[in-house]
């Protein structure tokens, strides 16, 4: 082939999602959409908050002079204020706005943090189950994603997390909530995962940063707080995006922060503002910014996904499938009835029901459901799940 061949490899072990989702399609061409019940792809079903579009023609009818025009590679400095007040009530920081450097979604966040953060042949140490592009981030910047397991509810393993650490180890990136799990990490595992991370850095002689992926942080339910990362740990950053809390995936609009403690806050936010332009990202949408200067703290009918959430999760439990209800997420990670959670996701697909093996997500042995769909969607896919799992236990 003419492309490069780490790019072939990586086509032909495409991400699982994406694949049940192409097959998804295929599938709905056949039976009609109807009779399909899509839950492979994390993408929310629900509208924004009504506020978003207010804001959205206010701003489209007031335009000034240059408001299309290039502008500081961190974002317009109004925007960076905004966020960083809201960010300083919600992490109990003193985050101003020279902390925080608008980005093109969390996927930008990430990236340009990773790639001002590591050398070739750094290590990014993850608990799994996670996100499945991480090992793609890492990467992409000459760094080698490292895993370590949770504890059985998904939650962080301090002493497992605790023998991955090595000399190599230049990042601890943590997901909270999670995706696929739905498990938010309590304040107090933070706080040791922070005190360990301090100790490893003494002992190796070299910083270890904590990066915080926060996409999902006000999708929580139960009255549910994601605990503050700045308060857990010094050297720590929080990459997320505005995708699924306001559920606008599709504007690509994010931000990346940094400890105002961090020892070397300074360069990480040069390198930062230099790697949004030398990655192509240049700077964050300029519409999109200054629309969600003006949407801090609003969010989508949270309540709708906590119903979908509790509609599935009882729906599953009453045919005997075993699982941990998620805290947060519109995802639910169950566990497969079989060992091989692939030949279960392709017997689910048999009766039309779409879900993502746990293997895409370092976590063999459950399958991934993203209930971000219609009610009806999940009502009628249980027949589906009901079969499947009668077929195993036969």
């Amino acid at each position: 082939m003419t492309i490069a061949k780490k790019i072939e490899t990586i086509l032909t072990g495409a991400s699982w999602i994406r694949r049940m989702f192409e097959e998804g399609a295929e599938l709905k061409k056949k039976h009609g959409p109807e009779n399909v019940y899509d839950f492979s792809l994390g993408n929310p079903n629900l509208p924004p908050p009504a506020k978003f579009e207010e804001v959205l023609k206010e701003l489209v009818g007031s335009e000034p002079i240059g408001a299309h025009a290039y502008m500081p590679n961190t974002g317009y400095p109004e925007v960076c204020s905004a966020v960083a007040e809201f960010l300083a009530r919600e992490q109990a920081a003193p985050v101003e706005g020279t902390d925080v450097i608008m980005t093109c979604g969390a996927a930008g966040a990430l990236n340009i943090a990773l790639k001002t953060l590591l050398d070739p042949g750094d290590e990014v140490l993850t608990p799994v189950p996670c996100f499945v592009e991480y090992g793609f981030y890492a990467d992409n910047h000459g760094g080698l994603l490292k895993t370590a397991p949770s504890w059985p509810d998904f939650q962080l393993d301090l002493t497992a997390l605790a023998a991955a650490l090595t000399p190599k180890t230049k990042v601890v990136l943590i997901n909270s909530p999670n995706n696929p799990t739905g498990a938010v990490y309590s304040a107090e595992s933070l706080k040791s995962l922070g005190a360990l991370l301090e100790a490893k850095s003494k002992e190796f002689n070299r910083v270890i940063y904590m990066i915080s992926d926060e996409p999902y942080r006000k999708v929580v339910y139960d009255g549910i707080a994601v605990p503050s990362i700045f308060t857990a740990y010094r050297e720590s950053l929080i990459v997320t995006s505005y995708s699924k809390d306001i559920s606008i995936p599709g504007e690509r609009i994010g931000f990346v922060a940094v400890n105002p403690r961090a020892s070397h806050r300074k360069a990480l936010l040069g390198g930062m503002a230099l790697a949004n332009r030398i990655l192509g990202f240049v700077n964050a949408p300029a519409l999109m910014q200054r629309a969600v200067a003006r949407l801090q703290g609003e969010k989508t009918d949270i309540g709708a996904y906590r119903r979908k959430r509790d509609l599935l999760c009882d729906g599953l439990a009453a045919m005997g499938y075993a699982f941990v209800k998620p805290a947060g997420t519109f995802y639910l990670f169950p566990r497969s009835p079989i060992p091989d959670d692939v030949e279960f996701v392709q017997a689910l697909k048999a009766e039309r029901v779409l879900v993502v093996p746990g293997s895409g997500f370092h976590g063999p042995g459950h399958f991934r459901i993203a209930f971000c769909v219609e009610d009806d969607v999940i009502r009628n896919a249980m027949g589906g799940f009901e079969k499947a799992i009668r077929k195993y236990r036969k």
